[in-house]
């Protein structure tokens, strides 16, 4: 047979379970990466499972999210992070240093390895041909445990790509005119393996905007073959001994084929409030623009940042429109630095924040009441910016800066001639030395601030359940609904009943103490329900509150993982239809003592009612549910009694 890269890598880790796809399987994991909006609760799980050092090849903890240091949570997670750190093994990645994705590619991507890391655009790293996958973080603390990796066996769709960008086109306009084509659920279930003689024509860092973004479709991963182009990136990174090639057999077989040619695209918006609400720049021309924001770990590379300094060169942004700038990490920044870089920036009036996540997750840099912000990052879900009323467009580096001279969209024909697409200079400075690597053993005390709360504790599945539906909310409902970020409610992410306090704040303020007065409840929801974020507190602290059912059209991926890891029962309607019979506050009881894996189930929705549900759990999966949650069934194997 032959492979595609997918199948290669995946079939060289494989543990168990067959390369059919939709079957469950189970992977080694080489490498594992967490941040700190993720990481607190991560390795609070970790700790949980007593072991004395991790055993991949690689795990890092990064700090990059929450960044403000306003009172002591924050300092104090961070801390707790470091000496966490290294104590088990795990490099760290100070405050500052970078956003985790850049960081990874330029310093630990490895071609063929697997990776899974606690952010739902780990994907990123795919850039250089490495098989990486967002997760939850119980599931990465168990993958530092050496435990395998499990997932449904995705098909495996080859994106074609023949031409060469052309005009003011660039890397992101190719993810967005994917996402306009296939939406925000048009990845489920499948990698997207990147082929064709297109392929050639961009380098590392504009494939991983594209395998960042890949998320937004869904997609349990995206990937780029390791060619030539990757061995020049990784010689600039002076790891060129991390290289080896890698690519699909000349005649591998693929589930599915998607051909995108590159010489058609033009540069791309996607309009508020959905990553796949595609447009073409042109059309949107004379629209007002209150802020440009340009960074996020989907474009914030030097190559992003340095045409951006050249459109901006000898130039001002409009006094009507604020322009903020977040470089993707040190090295990015002292790149700039050295090649004089950074006063075209700072003379256009542009704002040069810190490296980090920052305005990307609503951490600062919101926009005005009611404004328009045009910004290079991965998502544009209403309210992630910290302006509930704010309409937010996703854009590529070169259309911002354009945006940000200009005031307000225009015309790609009226941007003069393009800028030649960067490469990185021969002479690459390290940051290595910004890394603290473990020692080979370190006893040293772990610090824990009064917010790091210890781990709450679930029971085991019931026979019957009988619960109110606690909200009905619509499609695509992304884990910023369920759970808002920002500086207020991230300070949280390592006590659970605090944070608690604010799922569904932004869709229902009644929520919390609703919830709460009714002990436990379901949760009914539309297509793609938990799309977005990898972050397992939106599964985590509704499970606290009493949340024991969730009841949708479809889910997303990493959310119907996490849903399973603490205990909640993933049911799908059989009839999609049936979503509009129940209403909020609707009594529902579910008898569990008759469920299989993969098998129907009847709802009683009073008076004689039933509605058919289905679930999608393999054996392991029930059997989590059933103990209430992955922590409590590991505990109990460690007793033997499991």
């Amino acid at each position: 047979m032959h492979k595609n890269l997918t199948r290669k890598i995946i079939e060289e880790h494989l543990v168990a379970g067959s390369l059919t796809p939709g079957e469950e399987i189970q992977i080694k994991i080489d490498q594992t990466l967490t941040q700190d909006a993720t990481g607190t609760m991560a390795y609070l799980q970790w700790e949980a499972l007593d072991l004395p050092r991790v055993k991949t090849e690689l795990s890092v903890s990064y700090v990059d999210h929450n960044t403000l240091q306003m009172g002591f949570k924050n300092p104090d997670d961070h801390r707790y992070l470091r000496t966490v750190a290294a104590r088990y093994g795990i490099v760290f990645s100070p405050p500052g240093t970078g956003i985790c994705h850049q960081l990874h590619l330029e310093n630990f991507a490895v071609p063929g390895k697997t990776l899974i890391g606690s952010d739902s655009h780990t994907p990123t790293a795919g850039g250089v041909g490495s098989l990486a996958m967002g997760a939850g973080g119980l599931s990465v603390a168990l993958a530092m445990a050496g435990e395998p990796y499990s997932l449904y066996m995705p098909r495996v769709v080859k994106v074609y790509l023949e031409g060469k960008l052309t005009g003011h086109a660039g890397a992101k306009d190719i993810i967005l005119h994917i996402l306009q084509r296939l939406s925000v659920k048009g990845g489920t279930g499948r990698v997207l393996e990147y082929t064709g003689p297109g392929v050639a024509d961009l380098s590392v860092p504009e494939r991983a905007t594209i395998t960042n973004m890949g998320a937004e479709l869904g997609a349990t991963t995206s990937i780029f073959p390791a060619d030539e182009t990757a061995r020049r990136f990784l010689r600039s990174m002076q790891r060129e001994g991390d290289f080896s090639e890698l690519g699909p057999d000349p005649e591998a077989s693929y589930d599915q084929e998607l051909f995108v040619d590159l010489s058609s695209i033009e540069p791309m918006a996607a309009r508020p409030h959905m990553p796949d609400l595609g447009t073409t720049v042109r059309e949107l021309e004379g629209r007002k623009v209150d802020q440009v924001a340009i960074g996020s770990c989907t474009n914030s590379s030097y190559a992003d940042l340095k045409i951006t300094a050249k459109i901006l060169a000898g130039r001002k942004v409009s006094e009507d429109t604020e322009l903020l700038i977040s470089p993707g990490s040190k090295q990015v920044l002292k790149m700039l630095a050295a090649e004089g870089l950074l006063e075209p920036l700072l003379d256009s009036g542009a704002r040069i924040l810190e490296c980090a996540c920052g305005p990307c997750i609503g951490m600062g840099g919101s926009p005005v009441s009611g404004g328009v912000s045009a910004r290079t990052f991965n998502r544009n879900f209403e309210g992630r910016s910290g302006t509930q009323d704010a309409g937010v467009y996703l854009v590529s580096p070169v259309t911002a800066a354009h945006t940000a001279l200009e005031g307000a969209f225009t015309s790609p024909e009226k941007w003069g001639e393009p800028q030649p697409r960067p490469s990185l200079p021969d002479n690459v400075p390290s940051i290595r030395d910004q890394f603290i690597f473990p020692e080979d053993a370190d006893s040293r005390e772990i610090y824990r601030g009064p917010n790091i709360v210890p781990l709450p504790q679930f029971e085991p599945l019931p026979q019957n359940l009988d619960l109110p539906v606690l909200i009905k909310c619509g499609d695509n409902i992304s884990t910023d609904h369920i759970l808002p970020g920002g500086a207020q409610v991230t300070a949280l992410r390592s006590n659970i009943p605090a944070i608690s306090e604010y799922i569904f704040s932004r869709l229902d303020e009644d929520f919390v103490p609703r919830a709460m007065q009714a002990g436990q409840g379901l949760i009914l929801g539309g297509e793609n329900y938990g799309q977005g974020s990898s972050r397992e507190h939106a599964a985590l602290a509704p499970r606290y509150l009493g949340v024991r059912v969730v009841l949708v059209k479809s889910f997303a991926r990493i959310h119907r993982a996490n849903l399973i890891n603490f205990g909640i029962l993933p049911l799908i309607l059989t009839n999609p239809q049936d979503y509009d019979r129940l209403e909020q506050d609707q009594a529902i009881r579910v008898n569990t003592t008759d469920l299989v894996p993969g098998g129907e189930c009847f709802l009683e929705a009073g008076a004689g009612d039933k509605i058919k549900a289905v679930n999608d759990l393999t054996p392991a999966e029930l059997e989590i549910i059933k103990y209430g949650g992955l922590l409590n069934l590991v505990r109990e194997r460690k007793k033997g009694k499991a």
